[in-house]
């Protein structure tokens, strides 16, 4: 691992890696705040009060917040609101929600979490070539079923997330072998470039797919650009398995990204072993990632926007950002979704070029002044 510091962290690290092992706060990094954890938690609230309440048909807030409350078990409450109106709460939007929150959050998470491996402030989810290998395994499938006939697949419910998970595993599988075989030690600077060749790569490999089959470009298009559109709850189940092991892996390992900031050298000698550490959290954010993308498509600069914001607000370490991540992750997705639903009713803008106008500006503030932010 000798050099990866330096190579991957160069513009980002304005002190040398011996004075940061020097300073003992380093090591003590501050613990996550009550009251974060409580503004956090409002902020999902309000966010899922709001994602559900508005949109092409507007809902009395206090209403909502009735029948979400009588949704809870042993509670009996009448909200007001007629059968159509609950109908259209609970099996379209409520789902929608939900789904907001677990992929914002699932991304988000990740974000943070490649940003502390890699020790490099522009880390994203889509850094080890998930994003490439999901979209080719949704190429695939819809070419196959538009080239088969619809009946072909009908009995394929989950055709079209299954191939997206399958397609991000095996991307982030190419992507550690590719490393592997360039570097003996498999460092972050070798993982970066091994994904982008991988991305290149699978990227080349969908557009084949895509020119074979130009009657399936609109469609393809469409699900490329981010959406969260659900006709129940079946994402929603397919998600929460995932994230669920993803959240648990990331959060019993923050402090161990911690330790990981003072560099190799130090944390070694604390106990950690910091090799497996970083493929153990690397694997587990990547996890995260293809199961969110798989359901919702490719939305970017969650996981530069969220993470930077809760280290602006909240500290630098990341038992703090790991969990308020998540959490402002979700309510930032669900935001952006009623503002892609609502801004331009009743059409509805991909979502991924929503997150694409607020985080581009964002992405460019952080390369700009990266050389004086510390990890």
């Amino acid at each position: 691992m000798r050099g990866w510091l330096a190579t991957v962290l160069k513009p980002v690290q304005s002190d040398a890696p011996e004075r940061e092992a020097a300073d003992p706060a380093r090591l003590r990094p501050a613990r996550l705040r009550p009251v974060w954890l409580g503004v956090g938690l409002l902020a999902v609230l309000v966010a899922a009060i709001v994602g559900v309440s508005y949109g092409p048909v507007s809902l009395p807030m206090s209403a909502v917040a009735v029948e979400l409350l009588d949704l809870l078990p042993g509670v009996d409450l009448v909200s007001g609101l007629s059968e159509r109106e609950q109908a259209l709460l609970v099996q379209l939007r409520l789902p929608r929600v939900v789904l907001g929150l677990l992929v914002g959050g699932l991304l988000a998470l990740a974000g943070g979490c490649y940003q502390g491996v890699f020790r490099n402030p522009l880390a994203d989810p889509h850094l080890l070539g998930v994003a490439a290998g999901a979209g080719l395994g949704v190429t695939a499938v819809i070419t196959l079923r538009r080239g088969a006939g619809a009946d072909a697949t009908a009995a394929l419910p989950l055709a079209t997330p299954l191939a997206a998970f399958v397609g991000a595993i095996t991307a982030v599988i190419l992507t550690y072998v590719l490393a592997s075989r360039g570097g003996g030690d498999r460092s972050p600077s070798t993982l970066i470039l091994a994904g982008v060749a991988v991305s290149a790569f699978l990227a080349a490999a969908q557009t084949f797919l895509m020119q074979r089959d130009a009657d399936a470009i609109r469609e393809i298009y469409s699900w490329l650009l981010g959406r969260l559109g659900t006709a129940g709850w079946r994402d929603v189940l397919l998600v929460l398995p995932y994230a669920v092991v993803t959240v648990v892996v990331m959060l019993l390992h923050r402090r161990d990204l911690d330790v990981l900031s003072v560099g190799d050298a130090e944390a070694a000698g604390l106990g950690l072993n910091p090799q497996r550490t970083r493929y153990v959290l690397a694997a587990a954010a990547s996890l995260g990632t293809a199961a969110a993308v798989s359901v919702s498509g490719l939305i970017g600069f969650l996981g530069i926007i969220v993470p930077h914001t809760v280290r602006l607000l909240a500290g630098a370490g990341y038992r703090t950002i790991l969990p308020l991540s998540m959490l402002f992750g979700g309510a930032f997705l669900v935001l952006t979704d009623l503002l892609a639903r609502t801004a331009a009713a009743p059409s509805e803008i991909p979502i991924g070029v929503v997150t694409a106008f607020l985080g581009a500006p964002f992405f460019v503030l952080v390369l700009r002044t990266s050389t004086r932010m510390r990890l």
